[in-house]
């Protein structure tokens, strides 16, 4: 996980561990989010991504203040809630762009653009920010 953590902050310019709460937030917002299969196995197949979601699952999961909270109460919220927790964590709109693209061609490389397709595809909205 350290490549890709190190990859954000070379390429976003944001801190180490600002890099790696974001990563976490956004495989756990996949992994929950997601197609099951295709995301086990996206998950599986980046180094140490399993940790990274247990490390920050959970963590401010309905985050976003009280309108994250009503959005997730509600159903409702998806892509623009976990943008809405990243802000929370004080990246900007192009950080967060920057950070999902990022995110998203590492798991190319490492899971395969098939299985990666699978995952954007299965998340409402998604495919338009990466």
């Amino acid at each position: 996980m350290s490549e890709l953590v190190n990859r954000v902050v070379e390429n976003i310019g944001i801190s180490p561990e600002k890099a790696e709460k974001a990563v976490g937030m956004i495989l756990g917002f996949l992994q929950r989010e997601a197609a099951d299969g295709p995301v086990a196995q996206m998950i599986e197949a980046i180094p140490g991504a399993s940790e990274l979601v247990a490390k920050y699952n959970g963590e401010g999961s309905g985050g976003g203040g009280l309108l994250g909270g009503l959005m997730s109460a509600f159903g409702g919220g998806g892509v623009m809630a976990l943008g809405q927790q990243l802000m929370s964590q004080g990246l900007g709109m192009a950080e967060i762009s920057g950070l999902a693209k990022e995110t998203i061609a590492y798991a190319r490389e490492k899971a395969g653009s098939d299985v990666v397709d699978e995952v954007v595809a299965s998340v409402p909205g998604l495919s338009q920010f990466v």
